[in-house]
């Protein structure tokens, strides 16, 4: 029987309707817009004006501290300003506009499509690589990858897991990925081990991807080191903490505990590719594969797409948004967040574009809590969500800090399974949002 985690989880349907699309590129847009904020931790900072000339991958922004990603341009051309735009997340932030102009790439960058094998690099020259790249985490927690790739002195790291699991419905990015690059992957894989000084890794895939397992352990069979494991289909498989309990048994402490705790590193597969790019091409995180999809979608695909490329074109190119489209996403359906339109350009963490229909999307009327716990067996981190969104109710954010609300990894297992269609996730979130506020608070006066 194939591992999975033992608490928790769902079986939505996995609606995978572009598993069968290969990969096509999508087109350059008229302009580039880059949010300043891709990544976890605090923006990056500007280092172009209005006017400057650009190539495909000149440095446009600097990592604005250690926590933090420095932002390439995926165009060349014209700074036209530096203003605000309404991001994914419908908040107003800083971003830099680029008319795009040609198609000009930095001569630095290696274009070839042949493979490189070899790495005579230290791991320290490795890291330093990947972070002048601007890569971050590929899966949507844009965590910068060179700092995951340095874990506290006194954590030893035995493992490296990589999350090929793709369990949130409609995405096929990394499937496509896997089955197209997979070389390139394995690469990027004994790139990260040499950083982390191990020799061990474990590639995680769900069984609904036989064609990738089977392609990929096929590729490793001559690689020492690397393991393809075949997980079962269970929602939120991805999720880190999940991932690691099924991949090794071992289980992750509440916050402020990190995978490197229990000796793990994961990287999603997208993250691998990435990697593998700045490593050994020198070429830094511009574009990245994104799925457009929906039951009512003409075209349904998966893109390369340039970072900074309008939603609005990647929609176009799959046939259009359908007239019964209830609800616009970025990513999937169980913990996507809804766009406020079409204009938001394409960011890191950018892995989907789903386009729910109004039968899908419409939110029916809330009813009481009936107390069946249905939330609770579901919640893949053992807490009860029902109490959660009630003392957010009540904005008592103390018993949700004392309820383990940091713990929520926001995957909607609760909200889909809850028969009173009470939004639990949602106030989960608003409350996770004060409490870490809190929090920051309380240590910034220590």
């Amino acid at each position: 029987m194939s591992n999975t985690f033992k608490i928790g989880g769902v079986h939505p349907n996995p609606s995978k309707l572009t598993a069968n699309r290969a990969i096509e590129p999508a087109a350059l847009p008229v302009q580039a817009v880059f949010p300043l904020s891709q990544h976890i931790g605090a923006p990056a900072v500007p280092c172009v004006a209005k006017g400057d000339q650009v190539l495909v991958g000149t440095v446009i922004a600097q990592p604005g501290g250690f926590m933090s990603a420095a932002i390439h341009s995926s165009v060349s051309g014209k700074v036209a300003k530096i203003d605000t735009v309404i991001d994914a997340s419908g908040q107003r932030k800083p971003a830099i506009f680029i008319d795009v102009q040609g198609d000009e790439w930095d001569p630095s960058i290696d274009r070839s499509t042949t493979l490189v094998q070899q790495l005579n690099l230290t791991k320290e020259e490795i890291i330093e690589r990947i972070k002048n790249a601007g890569v971050v985490g590929m899966g949507g927690a844009c965590f910068p990858t060179h700092v995951k790739l340095c874990p506290p002195p006194t954590c030893k790291i035995d493992t490296l897991i990589i999350n090929a699991v793709e369990c949130e419905p409609y995405l096929t990015a990394d499937h496509r990925l896997m089955l197209e690059y997979p070389d390139q992957i394995i690469v990027g894989v004994r790139i990260i081990m040499k950083a982390l000084g191990i020799d061990r890794a474990v590639i995680g895939i769900e069984e609904n991807k036989p064609d990738a397992i089977e392609l990929l352990q096929r590729k490793v069979m001559m690689v020492s080191g690397i393991e393809v494991m075949p997980l079962k289909m269970k929602y939120p498989q991805g999720g880190e903490k999940q991932l690691i309990e099924a991949v090794t048994g071992r289980q992750v402490p509440p916050p402020p505990a990190l995978p490197a705790n229990v000796g793990c590193v994961v990287q999603n597969v997208g993250t691998v590719y990435a990697i593998y790019e700045a490593v050994i091409k020198n070429k830094p995180l511009i574009e990245r594969i994104v799925t457009v999809t929906g039951d009512s979608v003409k075209n349904p695909c998966n893109l390369k797409v340039r970072m900074g490329t309008p939603v609005s074109q990647i929609i176009e190119q799959a046939g259009g948004m359908p007239e019964d489209t209830g609800k616009l996403l970025s990513g999937g359906p169980m913990m996507g967040r809804p766009l406020l339109g079409a204009d938001a350009p394409v960011v890191k963490g950018t892995s989907g574009i789903l386009m729910l229909p109004e039968k899908v999307a419409e939110r029916r009327e809330e009813r009481n809590c009936i107390r069946c716990a249905k939330c609770v067996d579901a919640c893949p981190m053992g807490l009860e969500p029902y109490k959660l969104a009630t003392a957010t109710q009540q904005q008592d954010w103390e018993k949700c800090e004392q309820e383990w609300i940091l713990s929520c990894i926001e995957c909607g297992c609760c909200q889909s399974t809850c028969p009173s269609r009470r939004p639990l996730l949602d106030w989960i979130r608003l409350s996770k949002n004060k409490v870490n506020g809190i929090v920051r608070a309380r240590q910034a006066k220590k």
